[in-house]
C-alpha cells in the first residue's frame, strides 16, 4: 500500500524530480514526488525512502500525518525586504560616499546572510553527503570569490537575485494549491444516516459500504451510492460541466458532488469517501502535476556539466601558472576567482527568461496568461488539442433553436403553454422557454402548479391542464405520442390530455469556433477533438458542425483523465497534447494534460489555477496566436542563451 510524506522546506521543482530519480535509482518501483503539494507518495520501505530524500535534500523536513500546514512563502519577505534595504545602503556608502571599511563590509555580509544562509547551509550539507556541482554549491563558489575580490554588492546582488526568483516560484506554486481547496468544497460537511427510525447527522468519512443514507433537496450528495427510493432532478455541473439538471430516479446509481435539487432520496452507500468520485478527483488534481512528463530544464541539465567545468577551468588558473612557469600565487588565485564570479549563472539564468519574457508579454497584452517558459516549449510542439463542450466551444447559454407541432397547435401556442407552465421555475430549460416566449408572463393565470420531481410540471392555466416535461411524464400519464426520441435536449408539451408538440433546446455553438480550428489544423496540429460530461445526441451535432475529428462523451472527470492517457500512447515522445476546458470539473485533465488551457472569464477558480495556460477574455481565437508564439519563442531565447555566453568567453 502506498504511503504519503508531506515534504516540508521542498523549495524547487527540479529538488522534488532529484528526489524521485534518485528513489527510483535504489529500486523503489513506485516513487511519486509531486512539488506543487510538497508531498512523496512511497510504496516500499519507509525508513529507506526518507534516508534517501535526507541525502538528496537534507533541508527538507518529512512528516507523516496527513494534514499539515504548508509553508507560507510570504515569510521569505521578512529577511528579503531588510536584506534589500541594507543592500541599497551598502550601494550608496560604497559609490556616492566613497566608504570602504569594514562597516561597510558588514553591511554587505548581513544582507548576504539574511537571504543566502539557506543557500550556504544545502551547498555545504550536499557537499558532504556527495550531491557536489548542485545550484546551491554553483551560487555559493560564486557568491564567495566576489567576497574574496572585494566585490561585495556584486556578491550580494547575485545571491538576492537568486532567492527573489525562488520567492516568486513559491507564490505561484501556493496559487496552485487553491484549486485543491476549491474542489476541498465539493465534498458534503455531512450525511443523514439512517439508523432504525431515526436519522442521524454524521461526517461523510464514517460512513460505511451498505448504510442507508438520506439526501434532502438542496443538499450535496456524500458519497457515491444507488437510490433505493425517491426521485430527483440533481445538479451534476461539478462533475460534467454541464449546466441542465439530471433526473435520476429509483436503482440509478448517484455520484458524491452532485446537489439533490428537488426529490427527497434513500440512497444505499456503494463506496466509501476515500474512493468515491469526487475524493478521486481531489486525488487526481494533486498528483496530476507529477504524472506530467518530466521536461528537464535546460539551465538544469547544462548545469550538471558547466558547474563542474567552471570550477576545474578555475582550480587550472589558480595552479598551473604558479607550479609550471613559477608566477605569483596571489595574482593567478585572483585571476581564478574572478572567473568563478564572471563565470557564474546570471547571464545565462537571464537570457533564458528574456527569451520568453517578451513573448509572454505580448500574450498577456493579447489577454493570455501563460504561467511559464515551459509551456511557450511545449505549445511548439502541440499534435493534439482536446476541447471541453460547454462554454468552450459552445456559450453555455440554452436557446430554443426549433419547434415542432402535433395535433394542430400552431408554435406560438406551444411557446405561450410551455412559458406559462415554466413561469416559476429556474430551470435553465424554462429560462430558454421563458426567453423564447418574449412577452410579460400574466403569472395570475396561473392558477395551480405542480413539479413532478424527474418529470417536468403540471398547471392549470386559465382552466386549461398544461404539462411540459420529458418522455417519462408523457409514458407516466400515458399521453399518445409518435416521438420519443429527440437529439438534444426537448420539452414535450401536452394540453389537456392532448400532445402538442415539442421545444429543442440547444446551447449555441461559439462564432470563432470553427474558423479557430481551421487555423490550428494550418498551424500543424494533427488531431482536434471534443471530450463531454454530455449526451451522445449532443456531442455527435457539434463535432459535426465544426469537422472535429472525433468526440468523447458522457464522461465523468476521471473518464476525461483516462481519454488523455491513451491519446498520449498513440503520439510520439517529442509531441504534446493541449486540453481546452473551464470547470472546476475539468481541472483533473487540465493539470494532467501536457498543456492545461482554461477560458477565464468564465472559467472556475479551480480550473484557472490548475491550468499552465489561460485565456481571460474567453476567445477562442485566441488558441491560433498562442500557438504561432509557442513556434517562436524558444527561437529567441536560443539566441540570447549563445549572446550571454559569448559575452563571458571574451570577457
Amino acid at each position: 500500500m502506498p504511503k504519503k510524506l508531506k515534504l516540508e522546506g521542498l523549495d524547487c521543482a527540479s529538488c522534488a524530480y532529484e528526489i524521485e530519480e534518485a528513489l527510483k535509482k535504489e529500486g523503489f518501483e513506485f516513487a511519486l514526488v509531486n512539488f506543487t503539494t510538497k508531498e512523496a507518495i512511497i510504496e516500499g520501505d519507509i525508513e529507506k525512502a526518507k534516508e534517501i530524500i535526507k541525502k538528496v535534500e537534507p533541508g527538507v523536513k518529512i512528516i507523516e500525518k496527513e494534514e499539515h500546514e504548508h509553508d507560507d512563502p510570504k515569510r521569505m519577505l521578512y529577511f528579503i525586504i531588510p536584506s534589500l534595504l541594507l543592500f541599497a545602503i551598502g550601494i550608496v556608502l560604497r559609490y556616492y560616499y566613497n566608504y570602504d571599511n569594514p562597516f561597510v563590509f558588514g553591511i554587505f555580509v548581513v544582507s548576504y546572510l539574511l537571504v543566502g544562509w539557506k543557500v550556504l547551509r544545502n551547498a555545504i550539507i550536499n557537499s558532504i553527503r556527495g550531491n557536489v556541482f548542485d545550484e546551491n554549491f554553483l551560487i555559493t563558489i560564486a557568491t564567495l570569490g566576489a567576497f574574496a575580490i572585494h566585490e561585495y554588492p556584486e556578491a550580494v546582488a547575485v545571491m538576492l537575485f537568486y532567492i527573489v526568483g525562488e520567492f516568486f516560484q513559491d507564490l505561484a506554486v501556493n496559487r496552485s494549491r487553491r484549486s485543491i481547496k476549491a474542489l476541498l468544497a465539493l465534498k458534503a460537511e455531512y450525511a443523514n444516516l439512517k439508523v432504525g427510525d431515526k436519522i442521524v447527522r454524521v461526517k461523510p468519512e464514517e460512513l460505511k459500504v451498505g448504510d442507508i443514507i438520506v439526501i434532502k433537496p438542496g443538499e450535496r450528495v456524500p458519497v457515491d451510492g444507488v437510490i433505493l427510493e425517491g426521485s430527483s432532478s440533481v445538479d451534476t455541473s461539478a462533475l460534467t460541466g454541464e449546466s441542465v439538471p439530471r433526473t435520476v430516479k429509483e436503482g440509478e446509481e448517484i455520484l458524491s458532488g452532485m446537489v439533490n435539487l428537488s426529490g427527497l432520496l434513500t440512497v444505499k452507500v456503494t463506496k466509501e469517501l476515500k474512493e468515491s468520485t469526487i475524493s478521486r478527483i481531489l486525488e487526481l488534481v494533486e498528483n496530476a502535476s507529477a504524472r506530467k512528463a518530466k521536461t528537464e530544464k535546460f539551465i538544469t541539465r547544462f548545469a550538471h556539466y558547466y558547474t563542474p567545468a567552471v570550477v576545474g577551468l578555475a582550480m587550472l588558473i589558480a595552479l598551473i601558472p604558479p607550479l609550471v612557469f613559477g608566477e605569483p600565487f596571489s595574482k593567478w588565485v585572483y585571476r581564478a576567482l574572478v572567473l568563478l564570479v564572471i563565470s557564474c549563472p546570471c547571464a545565462l539564468v537571464l537570457s533564458i527568461p528574456l527569451g520568453y519574457f517578451g513573448g509572454i508579454g505580448r500574450a498577456a497584452r493579447d489577454g493570455i496568461l501563460i504561467k511559464g517558459s515551459n509551456f511557450l516549449d511545449a505549445l511548439s510542439s502541440a499534435s493534439i488539442v482536446a476541447f471541453d463542450k460547454t462554454e468552450t466551444l459552445t456559450k453555455g447559454v440554452f436557446k430554443v433553436t426549433r419547434i415542432e407541432t402535433r395535433n394542430g397547435f400552431t408554435e406560438e401556442e406551444i411557446l405561450k403553454f410551455a412559458a406559462l407552465a415554466e413561469v416559476h421555475s429556474n430551470h435553465p430549460i424554462a429560462k430558454a422557454i421563458r426567453e423564447a416566449y418574449g412577452k410579460e408572463i400574466n403569472e395570475t393565470q396561473v392558477k395551480e402548479h405542480e413539479e413532478i420531481a424527474g418529470h417536468g410540471v403540471r398547471a392549470k392555466i386559465d382552466g386549461i391542464e398544461v404539462m411540459v416535461g420529458n418522455d417519462r411524464l408523457l409514458h407516466k400519464f400515458s399521453v399518445e405520442h409518435d416521438t420519443c426520441h429527440v437529439k438534444g435536449t426537448v420539452a414535450h408539451v401536452v394540453v389537456n390530455g392532448k400532445y402538442a408538440g415539442y421545444i429543442v433546446i440547444s446551447d449555441e455553438i461559439k462564432e470563432d469556433a470553427l474558423e479557430t480550428i481551421k487555423e490550428l489544423k494550418k498551424l500543424g496540429v494533427k488531431k482536434i477533438i471534443m471530450v463531454t460530461g454530455d449526451n451522445k445526441d449532443v456531442a455527435a451535432e457539434i463535432a459535426r458542425h465544426l469537422n472535429l475529428d472525433g468526440f468523447y462523451a458522457e464522461l465523468l472527470p476521471e473518464d476525461k483523465v483516462k481519454v488523455i492517457k491513451e491519446l498520449e500512447k498513440g503520439k510520439a515522445p517529442n509531441e504534446k497534447i493541449v486540453f481546452v476546458g473551464d470547470g472546476i470539473n475539468d481541472a483533473p485533465v487540465l493539470a494532467v494534460a501536457d498543456i492545461g488551457v482554461a477560458m477565464g472569464a468564465l472559467g472556475s477558480d479551480a480550473a484557472i489555477e490548475t491550468a499552465d495556460v489561460v485565456i481571460m477574455d474567453d476567445k477562442l481565437a485566441r488558441l491560433r496566436g498562442k500557438k504561432h508564439l509557442g513556434v517562436t519563442c524558444p527561437m529567441e531565447s536560443t539566441t540570447f542563451t549563445i549572446f550571454s555566453m559569448e559575452a563571458t568567453c571574451c570577457f
